[in-house]
């Protein structure tokens, strides 16, 4: 009879005027509801905590959670290393596709692999492509004897012999500077035509958000120019161009630079040079 009393035991929780004695309120419960309700509400607090936490910017203050700038510079910072990457492969495609042109060797086509929004040939395509590549190739060989320059004549001559066509009718709003700034911007409008400024072959194309598409030819007497800002490129990997021969299109100031400009850049035995010394433009 004890035991059983004392599991019903009820315990009663009142709210009393301290004055007048009055009750106010009053709430019955025994051991068991007691329980119950404690972890009831232990359990809905913690969910209230959590939702705050997980779904409100409360959660930014917790420290070591990163806040909004942490996050964007942690995108950035992506951005930055995933460019640096494409500038490393393209770079490394580009020595590889130099070394194959000057050793007469088949030319990588890059097209695909740099913008990649381009899928590869079908087997047919290619063996077509093969064919052709061949007879220009044979072409080329009869033609040059395996020289990169189409003026064999003036393959050994030093650059100051060299008649350059001048690349883009302009001015030049930003001059050489050999450690900071090795190369020429030549200010021009938009959709101007660019040319080559001497035979040569083309050894490498590629495009990209901050210059556009790029344009680099292979010249005689160890000569590079090297094309950038343009809106498109005329020429593909591998093929032969005359001096004066449109390479590409200026691009327009407001999808690319700042004023409409074509980056020049002039090579002559692995070294940067002043383009100025040597084109009127």
């Amino acid at each position: 009879m004890e035991n059983n009393q004392k599991k019903s035991r009820i315990f009663r929780l009142s709210l009393v005027d301290a004055n007048s004695h009055a009750r106010l309120w009053s709430l019955r419960f025994s051991r068991p509801v007691f329980i119950a309700a404690s972890v009831s509400s232990a359990v809905v607090l913690v969910l209230l905590l959590f939702s705050l936490i997980a779904f409100t910017p409360i959660r930014t203050f917790i420290p070591g959670y990163p806040d909004a700038h942490s996050r964007r510079q942690a995108v950035q910072n992506a951005q930055r290393i995933d460019s640096l990457q494409t500038r490393i492969l393209q770079w490394e495609l580009y020595t590889e596709n130099l070394r194959r042109i000057v050793a007469g060797e088949e030319a990588i086509r890059m097209d695909s692999l740099i913008l990649g929004s381009k899928p590869l040939r079908g087997a047919s395509d290619s063996a077509t492509l093969a064919i052709r590549d061949s007879i220009l190739r044979a072409d080329v060989a009869l033609q040059e004897q395996f020289q990169i320059s189409g003026s064999p004549r003036r393959e050994n001559l030093p650059i100051e012999a060299q008649s350059f066509y001048v690349p883009v009718k302009g001015v030049i709003s930003n001059g050489f500077e050999a450690s900071m700034h090795p190369w020429v911007d030549v200010t021009a409008p938009e959709g101007s035509m660019v040319m080559s400024v001497l035979d040569g072959t083309v050894v490498f194309t590629s495009w990209d958000s901050e210059s556009g598409y790029s344009v680099v030819i292979q010249h005689g007497s160890d000569i590079v120019s090297i094309y950038r800002n343009n809106e498109k490129a005329l020429r593909k990997n591998g093929e032969k161009v005359k001096a004066g021969a449109p390479v590409g299109v200026l691009a327009s100031s407001s999808s690319l630079t700042k004023g409409n400009h074509l980056h020049f850049e002039l090579w002559y035995e692995g070294r940067a040079v002043d383009p100025a010394e040597y084109i009127k433009f």
